[in-house]
């Protein structure tokens, strides 16, 4: 036993807790960095993180967006998707259209043992309008469809900072601009006559 354990645990007994306690109080880490994947968000990760009693989070789970096994919470509408209108130009900010009634199937993009650049069949082409456990669907070790990777449709999807950073455009900018510069958007590859522009989020 190090020394510094040996005084934890001597502390311990002096004070009359649990020397584990103890430890814990007096640990030397003071900090733990957790390291995300690329292509994953906060609350792809922890938005089901349930804190343990003096912890804080906000999260899709704190604001009940979810309920304690992933569905829809009573405050789901705060995180449903919108479309938008760029006026055919691109926008930070472009004005809402209005609601998806229910989300499009996820692209395959580069999904593993799917063909690509299709509407993803392991989920259901009427998905409720706001967050879903992927898992559900598709196994934890599965690669699903990759999200958009061009910088000024990424920050459209988050939009600027104020009171219209909803994150409501994620599915929008999905849908009308491709993965990269050179992909056909989704949009316009499924019902040509329905894009209003086959290039309505890019520069």
């Amino acid at each position: 036993m190090s020394s510094y354990c040996r005084a934890a645990f001597a502390s311990a007994l002096f004070a009359g807790v649990s020397p584990l306690a103890a430890f814990a109080q007096n640990s030397p880490i003071q900090h733990v960095i957790v390291i995300v994947g690329e292509n994953h968000t906060f609350d792809n990760v922890f938005g089901g993180y349930l804190p343990r009693p003096g912890q804080t989070i906000s999260n899709l789970r704190m604001m009940d967006i979810i309920d304690d096994e992933g569905k829809p919470g009573r405050n789901f509408v705060l995180a449903k998707q919108k479309t938008a209108d760029p006026k055919g130009a691109y926008s930070i900010d472009p004005k809402r259209a209005g609601a998806y009634l229910t989300l499009p199937q996820p692209d395959t993009t580069y999904a593993t043992g799917l063909p690509p650049g299709v509407p993803d069949p392991r989920f259901p082409d009427d998905l409720a309008n706001g967050p879903f456990q992927i898992t559900r669907y598709a196994a934890y070790s599965d690669f699903v469809g990759d999200p958009i990777h061009r910088f000024f449709q990424m920050w459209q999807q988050v939009g600027k900072q104020g009171p219209n950073n909803n994150k409501d455009l994620f599915v929008w900018v999905a849908e009308t601009a491709g993965t990269v510069i050179t992909t056909i958007p989704p949009r316009l590859r499924r019902t040509p006559t329905k894009a209003a522009s086959p290039w309505a989020s890019t520069t």
